[in-house]
């Protein structure tokens, strides 16, 4: 235990930086991949701020038969590491570690892996800590898949991958053309690497300047279109390839005639793996183009919060089948994502509005407030009765929660000094506005005489 005090340290003050990025950021994220890790800085020398962004690439590879047995005897050591935490109620890292790290001697394995398998152990015990106080029934966890994940004694070199995997052996996997590029960027920093059957992940990390935006713009989600815009300009980015490409899934599903669950199941997961791989690719290009247009004008994201939307489809609300099906297979979670890591790696601001500041955002018109009045005969198409005009529905969301933005954004300002009633010294050369009497005064610093 004395002699891997120095690796417990390491273990410790990464974990003290993650918990501190946390705190910073103040809303914790979404995915493994891309946005786990969010940090804060202030350069002093400037007076912009620094973002640490993070992000994932991944490749395939061809394992080996060392690699192979290191993969699952790092599922063993996390098998049993949540084990120890079950039978003595630990889910910290802290207390698991204590626990753990001498019963797991007994493997044959470099001790970072031991440090990496206890850290995802308590992950996953944690996770379902957190599940429970909520209520949710949770079955014992255990992981099937071999893996290996480690932040350890890993280097980059001569185009290749060097991992240890026995004492004094290491072994090199070759990087593609790709992989190369991207972690050779400027700035561009590895942090960790994930290791599954025939898949390499590298996790890595870069510090970028916020962008000073000027105006903002708001993202309206739908089933068949993505509509950006604010008070300047709307677009709509078509979705519904991703609408055509659900439902043939489905009707391939069903055509199947074997009378097989498993064989069944296996290839239905085969063209659910192609489903979401056409529908993630054809959001990544409007995602993309999105987040390029908003670097090139200088606008802040704003996204709109609709979680729990999945309720309003649920069994027994009045509707068909089909059409819960369909709007239960939307992947509106899958365009935030993109659009927050991409927007994150370049330093663009994205602000989440609440559902408060969301509520009606779709019924409300623009110009002069009213909410606005439908009609089945023209669709998604919404008229005022004060204003006289007719306008589409998504483009209204957008540009409402682009207005609402930016109030957000406003705020997160710095203040002007003269905005908060301040006295500036009056001199030749200095603007002199009109004061207001009993209004721009600043406060009185003594007392008054009554």
């Amino acid at each position: 235990m004395t002699s891997c005090s120095g690796e417990f340290t390491g273990l410790f003050s990464l974990l003290e930086c993650r918990s501190h990025a946390r705190r910073a950021v103040g809303t914790g994220s979404v995915n493994s991949s891309s946005d786990a890790s969010l940090a804060y800085a202030y350069d002093p020398g400037s007076c912009c701020r620094i973002v640490l962004a993070v992000k994932s690439v991944w490749q395939y590879y061809a394992p080996v038969g060392d690699v192979l047995l290191l993969l699952d005897l790092f599922r063993r050591m996390v098998n049993d590491s949540i084990r120890i935490g079950l039978l003595n109620d630990a889910s910290s890292l802290r207390k698991l570690s204590l626990l753990s790290y001498n019963q797991l001697s007994c493997y044959d394995s470099p001790g970072c892996y031991k440090l990496c398998a206890i850290s995802r152990a308590a992950g996953i015990l944690a996770s379902r800590k957190k599940s429970l106080k909520r209520g949710f029934p949770t079955r014992t966890p255990y992981a099937v898949r071999p893996l290996l994940v480690s932040c350890y004694n890993f280097r980059v070199k001569n185009g290749g991958l060097e991992v240890p995997i026995a004492r004094g052996k290491r072994l090199s996997i070759s990087l593609t053309k790709h992989t190369l590029d991207v972690i050779s960027q400027p700035g561009v920093k590895v942090r960790s690497f994930t290791l599954t059957q025939n898949k390499l992940c590298l996790c890595i990390a870069l510090d970028v300047p916020m962008i000073e935006c000027i105006s903002t713009v708001g993202v309206d989600r739908n089933l068949r279109n993505l509509t950006v815009g604010n008070d300047q300009e709307t677009r709509h980015y078509d979705l519904s390839e991703t609408v055509r490409i659900a439902s043939t899934t489905v009707h391939i599903a069903r055509s199947f005639k074997r009378d097989d669950a498993r064989t069944k199941a296996g290839i239905a997961s085969k063209y659910g793996r192609r489903r979401t791989a056409r529908t993630r690719h054809l959001l990544h290009n409007a995602t993309k183009t999105i987040v390029a247009l908003a670097v090139q004008r200088r606008t802040a994201i704003v996204l709109e919060n609709i979680q729990g939307i999945r309720a309003l489809y649920r069994k027994g609300n009045g509707q068909g089948r089909k059409y819960r099906g369909r709007m239960n297979g939307w992947s509106f979670g899958e365009a935030q994502r993109q659009i927050e890591y991409k927007a994150r790696w370049v330093g663009l601001p994205v602000i989440r509005l609440s559902r408060r500041e969301t509520r009606g955002s779709s019924v409300t018109c623009p110009r002069c407030g009213e909410r606005l009045q439908s009609d089945k005969k023209l669709k998604r198409k919404l008229w005022c009765s004060k204003c006289r005009i007719m306008m589409d529905r998504d483009t209204v969301a957008a540009v409402n929660l682009s207005r609402r933005g930016r109030v957000r954004f406003a705020r997160s300002r710095p203040p002007i000094i003269e905005a908060q009633g301040g006295a500036v010294e009056a001199m030749k050369g200095n603007p002199t506005p009109t004061v207001i009497h009993g209004v721009d005064a600043p406060k009185l610093t003594q007392p008054n005489k009554s």
